[in-house]
């Protein structure tokens, strides 16, 4: 448990302030330059002030854009075009808070395999990985509604397939969906309550971040050596060591974000997007945002129904049995510290636990591309027998699941690990020498 020093600062109305309500004392805390923090954390550990740095990016640029932003069906792609035309500055608003929320997924999704890596959802973390799911799954919603207000062609179809999934729910599925639209189609009442929304939940996600700073201060922040911090000599003050290296990786994401921003600001979003919305004209394949991809593509890869072979009589349909893959896929993350029971949390100390990883990944980037592709393209044909990206889709939706369902406890049980240090400065003080 991380020790809790008061504030006493030299102002005295500062100092009177702060005997009343110790606010300087709480954040100088959790993220004051004086906070000490394990002395070997490396780069992968930038992304989660990263994350924090492009969540400020999109609220402030989603209030400017929210001030000449109409969420009215027949000016809504009009008013996003003259934003960009007519507005001053729109021309670098707009594509900062479209490319801003592809570099939130980058640095979140990173930040989360980090997680994975190091066992950072062990205990006793657990409360701190279930607080930045949260914030993974607003910032899903959160997007997802985004992308629909331009109402362009993908905008539109894309809010139709993707609600419309919720009918699948038996029993209040076709309610869900009529309170979604706010009527019997995707119109008018859809776009302003999706912008509604989309305008409040970036506060709820800036409230859990709060949340999840806290739970990291309680709990202590993680290291790549995945051991408990055990005296002063494996802590260095946050700043300036670590003020200075979350400086130069923010410096070079930038760079990178600046390139997309300015050089092909348009390159990450789909071209259908800016044909206006048309309910009449289905575009040849409607497909989501690419951080939305993985998960399209275990929805897609169910074709099945759930029932008994070589019978009509059917448990699950296929549609429902989607769904349900699609949410289970991020709800089963929430159990991981019980499905990797593992004492040693880095997979810097796992070797077999490494490579599984390094499968997952490479799955994940299949399910990626697969989530990208029409169904009906064919891989391969052997013996007269086509095998479609749905087929690999299956395949790697298969993985995914066995990865933390299977993998991941038999490794926990049997898995020969290397020697783990006993403290951080005795490691550092090891390689140095």
């Amino acid at each position: 448990m991380a020790e809790w020093e008061a504030v006493k600062p030299q102002n005295k109305a500062l100092a009177w302030f702060e005997e009343r309500l110790p606010i300087l004392g709480l954040v100088n805390n959790v993220v004051g330059p004086g906070t000490p923090s394990p002395r070997n954390l490396n780069y992968w550990w930038n992304f989660g002030s990263l994350a924090g740095i492009m969540l400020m990016i999109q609220i402030i640029s989603g209030i400017v854009l929210a001030m000449h932003y109409t969420p009215d069906t027949a000016v809504a792609f009009d008013s996003v075009e003259r934003i960009v035309r007519d507005v001053n500055y729109g021309w670098l608003i707009r594509p900062m808070h479209a490319n801003g929320a592809s570099f939130f997924f980058i640095a979140v999704y990173i930040h989360i395999l980090r997680g994975l890596y190091y066992g950072s959802y062990k205990a006793p973390r657990e409360v701190l990985w279930m607080l930045g799911l949260v914030i993974f799954l607003l910032m899903m919603a959160t997007a997802f509604m985004g992308y629909v207000l331009p109402w362009g062609q993908m905008s539109f179809w894309g809010a139709t397939v993707i609600t419309n999934l919720f009918s699948a729910i038996p029993l209040i599925g076709e309610d869900i969906v009529t309170l979604l639209w706010g009527g019997f189609s995707v119109d008018n009442p859809t776009l302003k309550r999706f912008f509604s929304l989309h305008f409040l939940l970036p506060f709820v996600i800036l409230g859990v971040v709060i949340l999840h700073i806290w739970a990291k201060k309680v709990s202590d922040s993680g290291n790549p050596l995945g051991v408990e911090v055990k005296s002063g000599a494996d802590q260095i003050p946050f700043h300036p060591y670590y003020t200075v290296k979350d400086a130069f990786g923010l410096g070079v994401f930038l760079i990178i974000f600046a390139y997309f921003m300015f050089f092909t600001p348009d390159a990450l979003g789909h071209p259908d997007n800016y044909i206006p919305a048309n309910s009449l004209v289905t575009p040849d394949s409607i497909v989501p945002e690419w951080y939305f991809l993985p998960f399209y593509a275990i929805l897609r890869s169910i074709t099945f129904d759930l029932g008994i072979p070589f019978t009509d009589i059917t448990f699950v349909p296929a549609k429902l049995l989607g769904v349900i893959a699609m949410f289970a896929s991020i709800l089963l993350l929430f159990v991981l510290p019980w499905l990797d029971s593992s004492k040693v949390r880095s997979g810097a100390f796992r070797p077999a636990f490494r490579k599984f990883f390094w499968i997952l990944i490479v799955d994940l980037i299949v399910l990626t591309w697969v989530g990208g592709q029409k169904p009906s393209l064919v891989i391969a044909q052997v013996a007269g027998i086509e095998f479609t990206v749905v087929n690999l889709g299956l395949l790697g939706t298969i993985y995914y699941f066995s990865h933390f369902i299977i993998v991941l406890p038999i490794l926990s049980r049997f898995e020969k690990t290397l020697p783990v240090p006993e403290s951080i400065s005795s490691a550092v003080i090891k390689t140095a020498s």
